[in-house]
């Protein structure tokens, strides 16, 4: 299989479609190689738009999930980015090919894995969550911008949201199939 073919391909037929449209979006997709962080099995399979399995209970993100919101995100060089559950690299080796400073975490506590003072200009979150934590919403400096998916019912949406007076609103682009992120379900209320 011809990987730059399939990269190419992925551009014109998924991204632009479904509104990925920021340049800088696009470049760093049509040059980060996908097949990199998949499972060796799964090469073949990389440029598809579902959800990659890689292993752990772990998904990759479909590329039209992931380009629309990180085209929504409009990262700019020099921002300082989070990428919270991190899984396989893909996305925040999209974000430093743009020329963002990643911090990379895996699980739902931002202040245990990353240094506890530091602020982000955006976080990403790489899965579908049941809530953003407000550990994670007092990551972002004032009006940073976050994005990821919410799971509601069984149903992801593709969310973004921007950080005032350290309250984080939401506002949902898109439904899209993202696999759940561990460590994020609500917490369950009580019941008798």
């Amino acid at each position: 299989m011809d990987h730059n073919v399939a990269r190419r391909a992925m551009i014109e037929r998924q991204l632009r479609p479904e509104a990925v449209t920021d340049g800088a979006v696009l470049a760093a997709m049509g040059s980060v190689a996908r097949e990199d962080h998949v499972p060796e099995e799964a090469r073949s399979f990389a440029y598809i738009d579902r959800p990659i399995a890689l292993g752990e209970g772990r998904s990759m993100m479909p590329p039209a999930a992931i380009g629309r919101l990180l085209s929504e995100l409009a990262p700019r060089p020099g921002e300082r980015a989070l990428v919270v559950g991190a899984g396989s690299g893909y996305s925040a080796a999209l974000l430093e090919s743009i020329g963002l400073d990643v911090t990379s975490i895996e699980g739902a506590d931002a202040g245990a894995e990353a240094k506890a003072d530091a602020r982000f200009d955006l976080i990403l979150i790489d899965g579908a969550v049941e809530h953003v934590p407000q550990p994670l919403i007092d990551r972002l400096v004032e009006g940073g911008r976050l994005a990821g998916a919410v799971r509601n019912r069984g149903v992801s949406s593709l969310v973004i949201g921007r950080a005032v007076a350290g309250r984080l609103g939401l506002r949902t682009i898109v439904n899209a199939d993202v696999a759940p992120l561990p460590q994020f379900d609500r917490p369950r209320a009580f019941t008798f």
